[in-house]
């Protein structure tokens, strides 16, 4: 990644930024999960009631819409325009390519979201690998060539 500064171009490499840790991550997963839950499956509840719940064994596309279309599409934007989930914002921590520390590519987006299951299926090793790996990434994080990071300053960014 490069960076402006004084009229000079400066390349940045991940190793001047500090990975974030397990626990802020974990923290932001929760409020991520809190916020959906309050703001798309509590509103959705009250105005649409047990439509949701009864299917009759028949594919209810509301439920796949709203149960892993929306959670996709919203999770991809907001890496994608901010660098984090809301929860990630709030923690003060972003989502980056490792590579270059800008903006991950949207199929980098994409892999790291369905990368999740591989971090899940094993008893959630791929996230308990974030504790022990020295760049703090997970199982997802190396698949998808991302890696969580502390904000950086917004002129490195650009």
């Amino acid at each position: 990644m490069q960076c402006a500064g004084a009229g000079t171009i400066k390349r940045i490499s991940m190793t001047e930024f500090e990975p974030a840790g397990f626990m802020r991550r974990f923290l932001a997963v929760l409020i991520d999960t809190i916020m959906f839950f309050l703001f798309i499956t509590v509103p959705v509840t009250l105005t649409m009631g047990s439509v949701l719940i009864a299917s009759n064994g028949e594919v209810n596309w509301l439920n796949v819409t709203l149960g892993y279309i929306l959670p996709f599409i919203l999770t991809i934007w907001f890496w994608q325009k901010y660098l984090g989930t809301p929860g990630k914002m709030l923690l003060g921590i972003q989502v980056v390519d490792f590579n270059t520390g800008a903006k991950p590519s949207i199929t980098k987006s994409v892999v790291r979201y369905f990368a999740y299951i591989v971090s899940i299926l094993p008893l959630f090793l791929g996230f308990i690998w974030i504790i022990f790996d020295k760049n703090k990434r997970g199982f997802h994080d190396y698949l998808s060539g991302t890696a969580v990071i502390r904000n950086m300053p917004e002129y490195v960014r650009r």
